[in-house]
């Protein structure tokens, strides 16, 4: 069986200090790669590279696989559903994919980062799968994000979603915040006039503001 770390093709984002005392793991939309999100964070960041003094920052990049949406073809996806849609039910390729991405998470406790100190979240799909995995599949995670995204029922999560966006609809996500908060879940969202289906720079700081509060450099706690 292969080792955790090379069932993805993964791009690792080092601290500038020494130590790492937390990770993020941002997890791409379909048929993106690892790559080509930190690439996109990166041209809209305001930075050479995007980078936390004491966080280390991983890109994994999801395996292929046939992919309904797209005629069946294989597509880089972290799980098959019928349609783009917040009706459809979930695809047993969910809980595959989750236990493969803890393995992922597990390695990076046995680097020495406590789980409390790991950040899952991703964009469109990604964020998606971090629902999932965060909030079915792996509880006592630092936090979970979810950028222009829909799924779980049960989640503490921060929203960010563009109300333009032509792919997942507006209201997919509002609403999926309504109904968790409903049941008491506590959480934000942040809604971003006229940005379609992408990444801005407000969104992007504001995210990574976000993962500051929830993973502040030890000295702070």
């Amino acid at each position: 069986m292969a080792a955790p770390m090379e069932r993805f093709v993964t791009r690792i984002v080092k601290q500038t200090c020494e130590k790492a005392t937390g990770s993020v793991i941002f997890l791409h939309g379909s048929g993106d790669t690892g790559i080509g999100i930190q690439e996109w964070v990166n041209s809209i960041s305001g930075a050479k590279e995007l980078r936390f003094p004491h966080l280390r920052i991983l890109y994994p990049t999801a395996p292929p696989r046939p992919y309904t949406p797209n005629m069946g073809n294989l597509s880089t996806v972290w799980y098959d559903r019928k349609q783009i849609s917040p009706f459809a039910h979930d695809d047993e390729s969910v809980a595959t994919m989750a236990a493969m991405l803890q393995e992922l998470v597990q390695c990076e406790v046995d680097r020495g980062i406590p789980l409390n100190r790991i950040i899952i979240g991703g964009f469109s799909m990604g964020g998606g799968m971090a629902l999932q995995l965060g909030y079915k599949y792996l509880r006592g995670l630092a936090g979970v994000f979810a950028l222009s995204s829909f799924l779980s029922q049960e989640s503490l999560v921060y929203k960010s979603h563009g109300e333009q966006d032509t792919l997942v609809a507006y209201s997919w996500g509002r609403d999926t915040y309504k109904r968790l908060t409903s049941l008491g879940v506590q959480g934000e969202f942040h809604s971003v006039p006229d940005l379609l289906h992408e990444l801005d720079r407000q969104t992007l700081n504001r995210l990574c503001d976000w993962i500051q509060a929830r993973e502040p450099p030890t000295s702070l706690l």
